[in-house]
């Protein structure tokens, strides 16, 4: 006698390290809805270690896309999902992705060119974890879009107490000049703080150009011809008195672990990607208008917005931020979603 197969719950979110954090909330709402469901996850296969710390997904089901596209399939074996979720985006070739699936219930935001989908109606002006939680209440599911926070792991950090200055971002709209990273680096160095910069893979250019900017030595860079592994990754920023960094990846693993952060903004307001209101997180945004996406956060030059960030800026947000608190467990942040706009 075989034991049965429990029913299974497919989450689609196939994008990027911060899609997946601001993600979280949703997640971990689906997993208290279907306690006996296996949950699986669409994601691109290095999302596997920050989908199990998660805490809510039980397996990672490697797909993914170039840029922010929608997969052409999902490698799906067996009975169709129980229930299928489009967490990725709003339109018919994320929904016909999944239906082609024959889940027993698909939920999704509601688009003209999938009518027989119901689901709540699209808001541009909304933060990315507020709407994916709006999607599951419309549907019955509670979610609480500021159950953000993920445990720190047990390993020791390769820095501990350092402030962690990430210059990268996967476009250049967001990227806020090395030159000045590497400024803001050595002030900080030459107030007696220790500093470490960290890299994506292919960015260890830039990443050991801002450490020579900065004084620094070439082993205070992480990361670069790689990435960084997310265990390490997770231990360095859970246990740093800081983080400086744009509107990337890593901005939304400092909020994930309340750890304090300077976060920069150009092209696209804080309150649609930022981190939630409250002390331990400063977010700099120097907008011309109240547009939430004045620019184009794919861009191929530096934000105009960005650029108007200086180092003198950056340096008083640092001073500004609190002494890191304890880390345990992942209870929510105090606060909204809407991004602090200074």
């Amino acid at each position: 006698m075989t034991d049965a197969v429990p029913p299974r719950l497919l989450v689609l979110r196939a994008l990027g390290f911060g899609d997946l954090l601001t993600a979280v909330p949703a997640l971990r709402a689906l997993r208290r809805a279907y306690p006996g469901h296996q949950l699986l996850l669409a994601a691109p296969a290095r999302m596997a270690e920050a989908a199990r710390a998660t805490g809510a997904v039980d397996r990672l089901l490697p797909t993914s896309a170039p840029g922010r596209t929608v997969p052409g399939r999902i490698d799906w074996a067996g009975p169709p999902p129980d229930v299928a979720v489009d967490l990725h985006g709003n339109g018919p070739p994320s929904h016909l992705l999944l239906r082609a699936l024959r889940p027993a219930r698909l939920l999704a935001y509601a688009h003209p060119g999938t009518p027989d989908i119901p689901g709540p109606g699209w808001r541009d002006d909304e933060h990315e974890g507020a709407r994916w939680c709006r999607l599951l209440s419309w549907y019955g599911i509670r979610a609480d879009p500021r159950d953000l926070r993920i445990p720190a792991p047990e390993r020791p950090s390769p820095a501990p107490g350092a402030v962690v200055l990430h210059p990268g971002a996967d476009a250049a709209a967001r990227r806020w000049p090395a030159e000045r990273f590497a400024a803001v680096g050595g002030a900080l160095r030459a107030a007696g703080h220790r500093v470490v910069v960290t890299a994506g893979a292919g960015e260890a250019r830039s990443a050991h150009a801002v450490a020579r900017g900065a004084g620094l030595p070439r082993s205070a860079v992480l990361g670069g011809d790689a990435d960084v592994p997310f265990a390490v990754l997770a231990a360095l920023v859970a246990r740093a008195r800081a983080v400086v960094v744009g509107d990337t990846g890593l901005a939304h693993l400092a909020t994930a672990l309340g750890t304090p952060s300077v976060v920069l903004f150009g092209p696209v307001a804080p309150r649609l990607w930022g981190p939630p209101r409250s002390a331990l997180h400063r977010a700099l945004w120097r907008p011309d208008g109240d547009a939430p996406r004045p620019g184009d956060a794919h861009g191929d030059v530096p934000d105009d917005r960005l650029l108007r960030i200086t180092v003198a800026d950056v340096l008083e947000a640092v001073e500004r931020l609190p002494e890191p608190g304890p880390r345990r467990g992942h209870r929510p942040h105090p606060g909204t979603l809407t991004g602090v706009e200074r």
